[in-house]
């Protein structure tokens, strides 16, 4: 589909992709940099900062201006990437590697599909954010329950959902660049970040499922 809004919607969402990769493995690689930011003060200041810029972008995004809306998505993939630097600690990094590529292929065949489909993906919408806010208080009860077989079943309805959050996002995408209501750069970007938040949740839990753990 020749779409140049699209087009730079996954352009930035790589972008964004790499500065949390490179800034989550070179913070893995400063020892002390990573306590501080694996301490329970730098947690919840990075949390707080996380969730200030979503919402941020997605109730101003009619309304800033292009650049602020780019440096403030790059702002949140290095701050995103800080919180990374764990997994380059608990993973390996071929098995990191190999998740990343099976999460981009995923990712890719369904972005495909909701760029593509005919059918109307807005009820599906719903029904995936129901079903997120199910799996986030089974895994709240989880933590006292600190069943396993519990944790492999919610990692593996929690795929399901962002791999068809993944198409949903595409064709709101697509739908919101036809109707013209937001400034093409503006939308790119709240749409890569869309994407974005789509292709870590689904990368996190494959590789939860997946990924082999770094025993050195």
């Amino acid at each position: 589909m020749n779409n140049p809004t699209i087009a730079k919607t996954f352009g930035w969402m790589f972008i964004g992709l790499l500065v949390t990769f490179l800034t989550g493995y070179g913070i893995s690689m400063n020892p002390n940099m990573l306590l501080n930011v694996m301490s329970t003060t730098g947690l919840i200041l990075i949390v707080i900062v996380e969730f200030a810029l979503v919402f941020f972008l997605s109730a101003r995004i009619t309304k800033m201006k292009p650049i602020t809306a780019k440096i403030s998505f790059l702002l949140y993939s290095f701050v995103s990437g800080l919180t990374f630097s764990s997994i380059f600690v608990v993973y390996e990094m071929t098995s990191i590697m190999f998740v990343f590529l099976i999460t981009a292929v995923v990712f890719a065949i369904f972005a495909l599909l909701g760029a593509t489909t005919k059918i109307d993906l807005t009820k599906i919408g719903t029904y995936l954010i129901m079903g997120l806010f199910a799996v986030i208080l089974i895994s709240i009860v989880n933590i006292f329950l600190n069943s396993s077989s519990l944790d492999f079943f919610l990692s593996i309805i929690i795929v399901l959902i962002f791999i068809g959050f993944t198409a949903y996002d595409v064709q709101r995408i697509r739908r919101l660049n036809e109707k013209g209501l937001i400034e093409e750069d503006n939308l790119a970007i709240y749409g890569a970040l869309e994407l974005y938040l789509d292709y870590i949740n689904l990368f996190l839990q494959l590789l939860s499922l997946f990924g082999s753990s770094n025993d050195n």
